[in-house]
């Protein structure tokens, strides 16, 4: 996925390596630019690494772009910092939050907008699958808050009770039993990026399934391709394009509000669940590293790390 996504080109490494892009907080150590200040905090998109140099342009009060060349034909939702003083979803004692939760949570937000700026393509049941991943978790919140949606999470037996317990889901359904579903018009959201899912849905609900929006692949090794789906073609859901449309509609500062409206209710909302861990140098990176890429990591449990102490 580094490379369809293009995410190896973010911070390019020599041959045979790469920088795994991550989420999180910078401080200004050294600036040459006006409007950017040594000790300012910025939030972004960072190398797992101690120092970046960034070319800032388009500066104001909310931050900037780096207008590194390397990134000019990369994703512009990628490309913004946001100064902490600025910003309106900062708080301090949420920036553990931030940084586990907020790109997962605009994505999410993004697609219960999308999906109901649809009118659910005029179904009354959304399907999430991978139920217990962030993403899913953070768009089943608002669903469960719109009237005439049921909302239907799929995750594995082991991850069940973990699931039922968030309260988010109105029902909680292992993939073993996609077909005790009932056949009624539905959404689905792919987080799962498994095959095998994909096909069991698509097959048991056929032209009763509305829309099907491909988002994430938490089930990296389960993807599989080529196999013809019944009913709608998945359709890939790229946050930023939506992110243009509304910011086209409403424009950015409106659209930034919204967001951030609904954005300390659900932080409040994930306290009852989520534990954040703190751990910082190569070992503890590369733990949690491989516990992750090896589906052993706790849904309850989310990592904040740094490359020093």
């Amino acid at each position: 996925m580094g490379d369809a996504m293009r995410y190896w080109e973010f911070f390019p490494a020599e041959d045979g390596w790469g920088r795994i892009p991550v989420w999180g907080f910078a401080t200004v150590a050294a600036s040459a630019c006006e409007g950017v200040e040594e000790g300012q905090r910025f939030y972004g998109y960072l190398p797992p690494a101690d120092h970046l140099v960034v070319k800032p342009s388009r500066v104001d009060r909310q931050g900037f772009v780096d207008a590194a060349p390397r990134r000019a034909s990369l994703p512009s939702a990628y490309q913004g910092y946001r100064r902490t003083d600025t910003d309106p979803i900062y708080e301090e004692r949420h920036e553990g939050r931030q940084i586990l939760l907020w790109p997962l949570y605009y994505t999410s937000w993004l697609i219960d907008d999308f999906l109901a700026d649809s009118e659910f393509f005029g179904a009354g049941i959304a399907i999430l699958s991978s139920a217990s991943s962030r993403t899913s978790s953070a768009l089943a919140y608002p669903l469960s808050k719109r009237k005439g949606i049921e909302v239907i999470g799929l995750t594995s037996p082991r991850n069940a009770e973990f699931v039922e317990g968030l309260g988010c889901y109105d029902r909680v359904v292992t993939y073993e039993g996609i077909e005790s579903l009932e056949r009624e018009p539905a959404v689905y959201v792919d987080m799962a990026g498994d095959a095998k899912v994909s096909s069991a849905v698509h097959g048991h609900f056929g032209d009763e399934l509305k829309h099907s929006a491909a988002v994430g692949v938490t089930h990296r090794d389960e993807l599989g391709g080529g196999a013809e789906l019944a009913g709608p073609k998945p359709e890939f859901f790229f946050a930023p394009t939506w992110i243009t449309k509304r910011v086209s509609d409403w424009g950015g500062e409106a659209l930034n509000e919204r967001v951030a409206a609904d954005w300390r209710p659900y932080v409040e909302w994930t306290e009852g669940w989520l534990t954040v861990e703190r751990g910082s140098g190569p070992e503890e990176i590369e733990r949690v590293y491989r516990e992750v890429l090896d589906g052993r990591s706790d849904p309850a449990v989310g990592h904040v790390l740094s490359p020093g102490d």
